[in-house]
C-alpha cells in the first residue's frame, strides 16, 4: 500500500536491485526500505555484498535492475549530484580522496556542499560555525586546524562522521567506519554512533560492518546480506539473532544483545 499523501517518502527504498559485473552477480532482488527515524545495521560475510549495496544507496553506482529512490526522489529521474548531496557518507573510498594537507576544519565544511576542496565553492562565517558545531557534536572540535593527514585512524572517523553530518543530510551511510581501529577508538567511536544513533534529531542512519561487536546501541533494524542476496531484513531484535545471523555467517552462531550491545560467538561443540 502506498503511503498517505502526508507521511514522508522512506529516506531509502530499494526495489529489486540486481547489480552485475563482468558476468558476475553482485546483487540479487534487494527490497530494502529505510523509513523515518530508523537505524540500520548492515552485516555480513566479506564478499556477501555490503559495499555494493552501499554504493548503490549512495547513488555512487547504478544498478544493472531495479530502482533507487533517496527522500521520494527516484535515481535516474532527478539531478544523480544533487541527490546524493543528500546522504551523508563515510567511507574508507572518501577518506583515501582527501588531501593529507587539508584542514580537518576544511574536511568537515566541504561537506555542506558534498566537495572534496575547499576551494570548489565560497564559504561564509556561518559555515565555519555549522562545520565547528557538528565537530563539537562528535568530539572532535579540538582537531580544527590540524591537517587530515596528521590525525589517527580514530581521530579521522569523528572528522569524517562530523563532515556526513555537515551537510544536513536526508541519509547518513557509514560504512565500517570502525575498520582498522584498536579497542579504545573503537570504543570510543561506538559510543559516539550510540549517542548520535538515540538522537531523535539524526537523519535515518545505516551502519555497515561485519562484527557484531561494532553495532552501537540504538540500532532499530537489520538487514543481512549472504552472497548478494538478502538472508533478513527487520526489526534488530528479530534479525540479530541465532538463526538468521547463523545463516548469514554459514556457522552456528549464539547471539547475545546486553545493553543495546550485540556479540555472537560460534556455538561450542562441547
Amino acid at each position: 500500500m502506498p503511503p498517505a499523501a502526508d507521511d514522508p517518502a522512506p529516506a531509502l527504498a530499494l526495489r529489486g536491485v540486481g547489480v552485475t559485473r563482468s558476468g558476475k552477480g553482485l546483487l540479487a532482488d534487494v527490497d530494502w526500505t529505510v523509513g523515518s527515524g530508523e537505524r540500520w545495521v548492515l552485516l555480513g560475510p566479506n564478499g556477501s555484498g555490503k559495499t555494493t549495496l552501499v554504493r548503490v544507496a549512495g547513488l555512487w553506482l547504478r544498478p544493472t535492475t531495479g530502482s533507487v529512490a533517496v527522500a521520494g526522489e527516484v535515481s535516474g529521474r532527478t539531478d544523480i549530484r544533487t541527490l546524493r548531496g543528500r546522504i551523508g557518507l563515510t567511507s574508507s573510498a572518501l577518506a583515501d580522496s582527501l588531501r593529507s594537507d587539508v584542514d580537518a576544519l576544511d574536511v568537515v565544511m566541504t561537506g555542506r556542499r558534498a566537495a572534496l576542496e575547499a576551494w570548489w565553492h565560497r564559504w561564509t562565517d556561518a559555515d565555519r560555525d555549522a562545520a565547528r558545531a557538528e565537530m563539537a557534536r562528535v568530539g572532535a572540535e579540538h582537531l580544527a586546524g590540524r591537517h587530515f593527514g596528521t590525525l589517527s585512524s580514530g581521530e579521522r572517523q569523528r572528522v569524517l562522521l562530523a563532515r556526513a553530518l555537515a551537510g544536513d543530510p536526508v541519509l547518513l551511510l557509514l560504512d565500517e567506519p570502525a575498520a582498522g581501529l584498536d579497542l579504545g577508538a573503537r570504543e570510543d567511536l561506538v559510543d559516539r554512533l550510540g549517542a548520535l544513533a538515540g538522537d531523535p534529531t539524526t537523519a535515518p542512519m545505516v551502519l555497515v560492518t561485519h562484527h557484531a561487536e561494532e553495532i552501537p546501541p540504538g540500532i532499530t533494524h537489520a538487514l543481512l546480506l549472504r552472497e548478494g542476496r538478502v538472508v533478513a531484513a527487520g526489526p534488530a531484535d528479530e534479525v540479530l539473532a541465532d538463526g538468521p545471523m547463523s545463516a548469514a555467517f554459514g556457522l552456528d552462531l549464539e547471539v547475545t544483545r546486553t545493553d543495546g550491545r550485540t556479540t555472537a560467538r560460534r556455538r561450542s561443540r562441547a
